[in-house]
């Protein structure tokens, strides 16, 4: 995608062959930054700390940031602590194992002396791999639009709500959930977003509203507890979200609110779409709300809010009183009931063990 005028992916190795270079996605949506970063380490604090964000981008850091790790030591010691290290960083994503995971794979049977090449171009691989498959979710995701927008009665604007961020920003490029509406706006339909600020990070605000306004797709910014509210009113014609993990039945794990959005969805008859690249899918997993490790972050996160002060600093500042405590969970899990289809890379199917079977033969756990 494109930052006035600039092709930029979210993560790519620098010129120089020594590093790694990302989007800093705590800066945004005031500072535009580019940062370095040099060892396993770093990329480690990168995926925790949250300058890279969403399921199929932490999987590419990681798998960076195990190439940069055999620059340093490509022993079988090294290649053990900095899978453990980076396996740490994030427990609800399953793109962060299935990364790591593949290129162990591919480095275990090397000679130490090859494990750096190979990683750095594995890594390349899964990055490219990441590109593509977006791009395919955007193209099955826009047949759906085109469809609600010839059917829904009022052409003038075709209505779309969304949760969290899961753009361009949240992949390598071009995103799991807003990649049909970026090729929908390509196409010419006149599509609108209404954008969940998304406490507590407020990651829709700030990157989602950032993004689509860099792209020049029409957008508006709501509070989280509006979208229901626009339901009842018709105001919106399709949902659409991303997943960091979902299960082989078809149960969808997002942003905290998300399973909020997804109820508000079914009593008002909206269509309720989930887009997500196949190494999302756990198929080991079954039943989602009991399965998958839902992550608590910093009280920090939910006590404070950063923005941009009138003599143009970003400052911190607190919103929750002295010595009340903070229950920050980061995510909830939409029942497959709720939804109403899948958007992967080979197609669209019914949220559920037989849907995703059709799409994905090979993989299912018998």
């Amino acid at each position: 995608m494109k930052i006035d005028g600039i092709a930029y992916r979210t993560i790519w190795p620098a010129a120089d062959g020594k590093a790694v270079e990302i989007i800093d996605q705590t800066r945004l949506p005031h500072v535009f930054s580019v940062v370095r970063l040099k060892t396993v380490a770093e990329a480690a604090t990168a995926i925790a700390d949250m300058w890279v964000r969403g399921a199929p981008l932490i999987g590419a850091t990681a798998a960076y940031g195990l190439a940069l790790a055999m620059d340093a030591d490509s022993s079988d010691a090294g290649l053990a602590a900095a899978y453990d290290m980076l396996l740490k960083t994030r427990p609800t994503a399953v793109n962060l194992h299935w990364a790591l995971a593949d290129v162990r794979g591919v480095l275990t049977p090397l000679p130490a002396s090859e494990r750096s090449a190979a990683a750095w171009v594995r890594a390349a691989e899964i990055a490219d791999a990441d590109v593509a498959t977006n791009r395919a979710i955007g193209e099955h995701g826009l047949s759906l639009l085109r469809d609600i927008s010839a059917t829904k009665g009022h052409p003038d604007r075709l209505n779309v709500l969304t949760h969290c961020n899961a753009g361009w920003l949240a992949t390598v490029d071009w995103g799991t959930a807003l990649a049909p509406i970026y090729l929908a706006h390509e196409a010419g339909l006149p599509i609108h977003v209404w954008v969940d600020e998304t406490r507590p990070r407020n990651q829709g605000a700030s990157l989602t509203a950032w993004e689509l306004g860099r792209h020049g797709v029409p957008h508006t910014v709501i509070a989280d507890n509006a979208g229901g509210h626009l339901m009842q009113h018709g105001l919106v014609d399709a949902c659409i979200v991303g997943t960091d993990r979902t299960t082989a039945t078809g149960d969808v794990c997002n942003k905290i609110g998300t399973y909020l959005k997804a109820l508000a969805a079914f009593d008002n008859g909206v269509p309720f779409f989930v887009a997500l690249p196949s190494p999302t899918i756990d198929w080991a997993l079954a039943d989602g709300v009991r399965e998958i490790p839902i992550e608590q972050r910093a009280a920090a996160e939910q006590s404070h809010l950063s923005g941009l002060t009138a003599d143009g600093r970003v400052e911190a500042v607190q919103v929750v009183p002295e010595g009340s405590p903070c229950a920050n969970y980061a995510f909830d899990v939409t029942p497959a009931r709720l939804v109403t289809a899948l958007i992967t890379e080979r197609g669209v199917c019914a949220a559920s063990r037989d849907g995703l079977a059709s799409l994905f033969p090979e993989r299912v756990i018998q």
